[in-house]
């Protein structure tokens, strides 16, 4: 198995100067945290910055327009955080209980709070670890270090964000500018191909931390082509091809090599031949209601591609 294959890596559409910005900008973020904290704390207390922030500056210039990386997912997930791990310090003796007490709590409270923000959990958890420093400081924890960090990285985030045209921090600034641009693409929208979801997200020139299958099968739910794609029983035919419509290793072609016509629709059978994709040179028994089921679409042999029969060529043949 190749090594892409087992950690299912995805193909990267961000250009080099997106990465280069995000580097910039997570170089920028920290030193800025530290020269703050070096004004406001003093040498000592600089040195209680926590290393979660490093985590969150990952989110805050990797993935701007995310929503774990959102302000209020910054400021209530480590604040939340903060004010959780500091209690379970005060409040359970035993460190290892605490500790895991503190993350525990932290996760189902930012869920409830609609504020998960990952780095949160190190936040709580370095309340617990940080060891007779943190401990001395209590509940002023919170404030500072947490709080000021936060607020430093969150003001580096938008300005320097807002130098890139394509970046906009907090997302809503990007979804405001995206309805004052007219769509040329407005109107009957319809199915997408992988090359189309290539194109698009190079053109957003930003990490989105989905996978393209997950993207094809948002679009696939939202706009119902799953279930108007669906094929009906008696539009199955002998001697034609059909894919599952699927992705990956799922994809698979089946031909309808042999079929026993029934009086009862439900006891009417095919035979089919997998031909191409998951199964193949494998061969199966099913009703022509249960392979209309799988079925998502009739295909053809194009040279060496498969291609989906549409509209009128579907029904003429």
């Amino acid at each position: 198995m190749k090594p892409a294959i087992f950690f299912r890596l995805e193909p990267s559409t961000v250009s080099h100067t997106e990465r280069l910005v995000s580097t910039c900008g997570g170089f920028l973020a920290i030193l800025a945290v530290f020269q703050v904290s070096q004004v406001f704390l003093g040498h000592t207390g600089t040195l209680l910055i926590v290393p979660s922030m490093g985590a969150s500056a990952v989110l805050l210039f990797a993935v701007p327009h995310g929503t774990l990386s959102q302000p209020w997912n910054v400021v209530g997930g480590h604040i939340l955080s903060a004010l959780i791990g500091v209690t379970c310090a005060l409040l359970v003796s035993h460190t290892i209980a605490a500790a895991s007490l503190a993350v525990g709590l932290a996760v189902g409270a930012m869920y409830y709070l609609r504020c998960i923000h990952p780095p949160g959990g190190a936040t709580a958890l370095a309340a617990v670890i940080g060891g007779e420093a943190t401990h001395a400081l209590g509940y002023r924890f919170v404030v500072t270090p947490i709080l000021l960090n936060v607020l430093v990285m969150l003001a580096v985030a938008i300005l320097f964000n807002y130098l890139f045209t394509w970046r906009r921090y907090p997302a809503w600034l990007a979804d405001r500018q995206d309805r004052t641009t007219p769509d040329a693409g407005a109107g009957e929208k319809g199915p997408i191909e992988h090359a189309d979801l290539v194109s698009a997200l190079s053109q957003i020139d930003s990490f989105i931390d989905v996978s393209e299958h997950d993207l094809l099968r948002i679009y696939e739910l939202a706009t119902g082509q799953a279930e108007r794609q669906c094929l009906r029983p008696e539009q199955v035919v002998l001697g034609h091809y059909y894919s599952n419509g699927q992705f990956g290793v799922d994809w698979s072609i089946r031909l309808v090599v042999d079929e026993s016509p029934n009086a009862d629709p439900e006891k009417d059978m095919l035979v089919f031949k997998v031909v191409a994709g998951r199964g193949r040179r494998t061969s199966g028994v099913q009703t022509r209601a249960e392979f209309a089921r799988w079925a998502r679409y009739e295909v053809r042999r194009d040279d060496e591609n498969w291609k989906r029969v549409t509209g009128a060529a579907a029904i003429s043949e």
